[in-house]
């Protein structure tokens, strides 16, 4: 290089583009890991949501008595008002309540909340606008019985 020269040779630009091509490699998958990861987490805080949903739902009917009375019409008073507000099912909330009781907005650009006619939120990974053919979701069924609890099924295998 002549005396006064400023700047870079072209193998010291090579070199600098080949280790950020090696850095770029090793990070991308690990870039990916983390995102499925975070989608599986999202999901296990909804399944906590609905279970404590689930519970306290269980406990205000408990108190009005209304931990036998099988699906129907509205049957258990979460206001407090003196009138039922709620669908539930031998205590615990039906399908239909459990997005309203957790409060699931969607926040997410594929995560799926109004499917819950069949009770499952999740992400669509195969961008059909279903999450119940991706084996990255959360199912809630209602109760069957009296003193048996709904069950909240969290799959995240394809997340």
């Amino acid at each position: 290089m002549k005396a006064g020269a400023k700047g870079f040779t072209l193998i010291e630009l090579v070199v600098v583009i080949t280790i950020i091509g090696i850095l770029a490699a090793v990070a991308a998958p690990r870039f990916i890991g983390v995102q499925s990861d975070a989608r599986a987490s999202v999901l296990s805080g909804i399944e906590a949501s609905m279970r404590s949903a689930a519970s306290l739902v269980y406990a205000k009917a408990l108190i009005q008595g209304q931990e036998a009375a099988d699906t129907g019409a509205d049957n258990i008073d979460t206001t407090g008002d003196g009138s039922a507000d709620l669908t539930g099912a031998f205590g615990y909330p039906a399908v239909e309540e459990i997005e309203g009781l957790v409060d699931l907005d969607g926040g997410s650009d594929d995560l799926i909340t109004g499917v819950l006619t069949d009770g499952v939120v999740g992400f669509d990974r195969n961008g059909d606008g279903d999450p119940t053919n991706d084996s990255c979701q959360v199912a809630y069924s209602e109760s069957t019985g009296a003193g048996i609890p709904p069950t909240v099924a969290l799959t995240v295998s394809g997340c």
